[in-house]
C-alpha cells in the first residue's frame, strides 16, 4: 500500500506549481515504465530515433556514440517491440548509428543478442544496403544469428538485385543453419523477386544435402512463372512428377496466370482457349480448382474487357464447391464500374460484405472506387460511394476530396464542390485551392427569342407583289417540253 500510495504522489504535480509545470518523470519511473509496460512506448520510441538521426547526421563533437548513448539513455530497458519501433521511425541515413546503438545495448547487458532482436537491425540496414555493416554484425554476435535474421537479410539481398550474394551468404552458413529451412527462405527470397535461375542452381547445387520437398518446387515453378518463362516452368513441373513430387495449386495457378499474361500481350482472343488447354491438364494430373484458379481467370478476363464472361464464370463457381474471395470480388466491382454497369457493381458490393469481406473495403479501395467513377465521368455515383464510405466509419483523404471537388467543377456544380471543399477544411483535411475550368458541354445555352420585326409600309407592298406575283404565275401554264427521238 505505501508503495502504490509513494508512486501516485510521484506521479502526481505539485500544487505550487500546478499541472502545466509538471516535472518529467524520474529515471527510476522511466525504467520501471519501460520494464513493465508490454507494448513499446511511442515517446520513447521517438526519442531513440530522434538521437539515431542526430548521431548519424551531425555527430556531437569529440563524443563516441557510447557515451551519447549512456548519456541520454541510460536508464532504457528496452524490448525487442521498442526496438524495432524505434527503427521504423528513424530516417534512412541513420544505419550506422543503429549498429551502434545496438551494439551499445548488448554492452550494457540491457539487451539479450537474440535472433529476435537482432533481426529489425539487419532489415533496417539491408533496406538501406549497408550490407557491410550487417555482416559486421553478423561477424560480431554469430550466436544471434537465426532464421528471422537470415531470412531478412537473403530477402534483402534479392530485393536489392545481388543474387549472387545472397548464394554466396547460405554457401557460407555454417553446418547447423544450413538446413532445409534456411534453403526455403533462399529460394523464396530469389523467386519473389525474380531470380528463379539462381534459386535453381542454389537448390540443385545441394541436392545430396537437404532434397527439395514439394514446397521448394512450387516455390521454383512459381518464380518461374512470374517471371514470365513459361517453358522453364512446364519444364520444371515435368521434373518434380517424374522425381515422384507434385507441385502445389500455387504453382498451378501461376503458371496459369502466365499462360493468360502471355495471350493478352500477343493474342487476346486466344485467351480462353489457351486457359482451357491448361485447366483440362491440371484435371487430367489430378489437381482440383479452387478460389485462387477463378480469381486468375476472372482477373485476366476483366483486364481484357471481357465483363460478361467473368460473371459467368463467376456464377458458376460452385459447380466447382468454391466460393470467391476479397480479391475476386474488387476486381469484379472495378470491371462493373469500368464497364458502366454501376447498379451490379453496387450490388457485388452488397454481396461482398455479404461473404464476410467487409474489412477489406477500406479507405484506399473506396478511392480506387472513386477514381474509376469519376474517369467515366459518372460524378453523382462517384459521391454517394464517398458518402457510403464516410458511412462505414472510413475518413476520405486528400486525395478524395481533390478529385471530387475538380469534377463536380468541371460538371458545373460549383455550390457542391464549394461544400465539400468546406467540410474537408472543417474535417483539418489540408486541400489546396486552385482553379478549375467547367467543361462547355455541361454549360446550357441560353436561348435567343426572336422577336418580330415590324415592316414598313414599303416593305408591306414589296411583299405583297412578290406574293401576288407567285399567285399569278401558278396559274399560267407551262409549256410541254418536246421528246426527243
Amino acid at each position: 500500500m505505501w508503495r502504490r500510495h509513494l508512486l501516485r504522489l510521484l506521479l502526481l504535480p505539485s500544487p505550487a506549481t500546478g499541472a502545466a509545470a509538471a516535472t518529467p518523470p524520474s529515471p527510476f519511473l522511466r525504467h520501471l515504465s519501460a520494464s513493465t509496460a508490454p507494448a513499446p512506448d511511442n515517446s520513447l520510441a521517438s526519442s531513440l530515433a530522434a538521437a539515431l538521426a542526430a548521431l548519424s547526421t551531425t555527430p556531437p563533437p569529440a563524443t563516441t556514440p557510447d557515451a551519447y548513448f549512456s548519456l541520454h539513455f541510460s536508464d532504457v530497458r528496452p524490448t525487442n517491440a521498442l526496438l524495432a519501433e524505434a527503427l521504423a521511425l528513424s530516417p534512412p541515413a541513420s544505419s550506422r548509428a543503429a549498429a551502434d546503438l545496438f551494439r551499445f545495448l548488448v554492452r550494457r547487458r540491457s539487451l539479450h543478442p537474440s535472433d529476435g532482436a537482432l533481426a529489425p537491425v539487419v532489415r533496417h540496414l539491408a533496406r538501406r544496403r549497408d550490407f557491410p555493416a550487417v555482416r559486421a554484425l553478423i561477424q560480431e554476435f554469430p550466436t544471434a544469428l537465426g532464421p528471422d535474421t537470415l531470412d531478412a537479410y537473403l530477402h534483402q539481398f534479392a530485393r536489392a538485385g545481388r543474387p549472387t550474394d545472397a548464394v554466396k551468404v547460405f554457401d557460407e552458413l555454417p553446418e547447423q543453419l544450413r538446413n532445409r529451412e534456411a534453403l526455403t527462405s533462399l529460394v523464396s527470397s530469389l523467386s519473389a523477386e525474380g531470380f528463379p535461375s539462381h534459386a535453381e542452381r542454389a537448390a540443385k547445387k545441394v541436392a545430396n544435402e537437404i532434397f527439395p520437398d514439394d514446397n521448394i518446387c512450387t516455390l521454383l515453378v512459381s518464380g518461374y512463372a512470374n517471371a514470365g518463362k513459361l517453358d522453364h516452368a512446364l519444364r520444371l513441373i515435368g521434373e518434380t512428377r517424374r522425381g515422384g513430387f507434385q507441385p502445389g495449386l500455387d504453382a498451378y495457378n501461376a503458371v496459369l496466370d502466365c499462360v493468360c499474361r502471355l495471350c493478352r500481350k500477343k493474342d487476346p482472343l486466344r485467351m480462353p482457349v489457351e486457359a482451357e488447354k491448361f485447366l483440362l491438364d491440371m484435371e487430367a494430373n489430378g489437381i482440383p480448382r479452387d478460389a485462387g484458379t477463378f480469381r486468375v481467370l476472372i482477373t485476366n478476363l476483366c483486364k481484357i474487357r471481357k465483363t460478361e464472361d467473368a460473371m459467368n464464370l463467376f456464377r458458376r463457381m460452385g459447380e466447382w464447391g468454391c466460393s470467391p474471395d476479397a480479391d475476386t470480388y474488387l476486381v469484379l466491382i472495378r470491371s462493373l464500374y469500368q464497364a458502366a454497369r454501376i447498379s451490379e457493381g453496387d450490388e457485388m458490393m452488397t454481396w461482398m460484405r455479404s461473404a464476410g469481406f467487409g474489412d477489406k473495403l477500406d479507405r484506399k479501395v473506396y478511392y480506387g472506387f472513386i477514381k474509376i467513377l469519376c474517369g467515366i465521368e459518372r460524378v453523382e455515383h462517384a459521391v454517394k460511394v464517398f458518402r457510403m464510405m464516410k458511412g462505414y466509419g472510413h475518413a476520405p483523404g486528400v486525395k478524395s476530396y481533390s478529385l471530387l471537388i475538380e469534377k463536380l467543377t468541371k460538371h458545373n456544380l460549383g455550390d457542391r464542390a464549394n461544400a465539400l471543399f468546406r467540410e474537408a477544411v472543417a474535417r483539418g483535411v489540408t486541400v489546396a485551392p486552385g482553379e478549375y475550368k467547367i467543361d462547355k458541354k455541361y454549360v446550357k445555352a441560353k436561348k435567343e427569342k426572336k422577336v418580330k420585326k415590324r415592316l414598313t409600309l414599303p416593305e408591306k407592298k414589296r411583299l405583297k407583289s412578290k406574293r401576288l406575283y407567285k399567285l399569278r404565275m401558278s396559274f399560267v401554264k407551262k409549256p410541254r417540253r418536246r421528246m426527243r427521238a
